[in-house]
């Protein structure tokens, strides 16, 4: 960090002043929250403790389960306390810490839907070769190279913030940190390591919505030859992970893929990649799903 930051500390504005409102959006995320930790760990206990549940899919989506769960509680648990407190502060070091994390989690989450996402296409498109190629190794180093790439991704970021000075203001309009608020409070030019950070993160957006979208076309395209029962469950299981991928990616790009401008809408638009998916993912990829919900019974029967 520069020498000549004199900020120690960070002030959120939160979503309001209010402080009823504070005390209703406090229950509100604490309800969501609590749903998310209880739904996507259901998730990642009954697909390691359901032998049924044991293909490559079932795989991935114990470990996006899991990086749900962290992914949110780098936000959500700090806003459910703040909001019980007229005073929301951080610490510079605390908050740099939360901006690391926030990225890594999140451009993991990134990589896992892009390795989902060809998976898919193995699956549809390569059925009859689906487990020699999707083997037990390549799976594992499909994962790691997802916390791979996250963790590039999230120690980019954080070393770019790192370079700039803070001599003041110390307050942002958001309720957790992030690059855009920091990079508006930094006490030098920030053009260049703007440029840089929306690089960083439009890079892994652009390449991996592209990459998700051209698997996708491929995928619909191949369904042409399969029976009307097998279009179907593919056309299922595709829309419901295009439905994540468009909440997820769509609210990113709203906020990362612009000019480095940090607005008030976009605490509002957090919401929705930081909570609202990691929420909805049990639904969409598990609680709709035959199997999965059959491997809950017996887990909850076995108890």
């Amino acid at each position: 960090m520069a020498a000549t930051s004199n900020v120690t500390e960070i002030i959120f504005l939160g979503f309001s002043q209010n402080w009823d409102v504070q005390k209703i959006i406090s229950v509100v995320f604490l309800l969501m929250y609590t749903a998310i930790v209880l739904g996507n760990g259901l998730i990642v206990v009954t697909i390691m403790a359901s032998k049924g549940l044991s293909s490559p899919m079932y795989f991935f989506l114990s470990y996006l389960a899991f990086v749900e769960i962290c992914y949110c509680s780098v936000t959500a648990p700090r806003l459910i306390i703040d909001s019980f407190t007229e005073r929301k502060v951080i610490s510079l070091k605390g908050c740099i810490t939360q901006i690391f994390f926030l990225h890594f989690f999140g451009g993991t989450e990134i990589f896992l839907l892009t390795v989902m996402a060809y998976d898919r296409y193995v699956a549809i498109c390569k059925p009859l070769h689906y487990m020699a190629i999707m083997n037990r190794c390549l799976c594992g180093l499909l994962v790691g190279a997802a916390w791979g790439g996250g963790l590039l991704h999230s120690a980019g970021q954080t070393f770019l913030i790192f370079q700039l000075p803070f001599c003041g203001p110390n307050i942002i309009d958001h309720y957790f940190c992030d690059v855009h608020p920091m990079l508006k409070l930094a006490s030098s030019d920030t053009f260049l390591i703007g440029l840089l950070i929306i690089a960083n993160g439009g890079s892994i957006s652009v390449i991996s919505f592209a990459v998700l979208l051209a698997s996708y076309m491929v995928i619909l395209h191949s369904l042409r030859s399969h029976t009307s029962a097998g279009r179907r469950k593919a056309l299922s299981t595709c829309a419901l992970h295009i439905m994540v991928v468009g909440l997820f990616f769509i609210p990113c790009s709203f906020v990362y893929l612009r000019p480095c401008v940090s607005l008030p809408v976009d605490k509002i638009v957090a919401v929705f990649y930081t909570v609202v998916t990691p929420l909805l993912s049990p639904i969409i990829y598990s609680f709709r799903n035959a199997e999965v919900k059959n491997a809950m019974r017996r887990l909850m029967g076995r108890k």
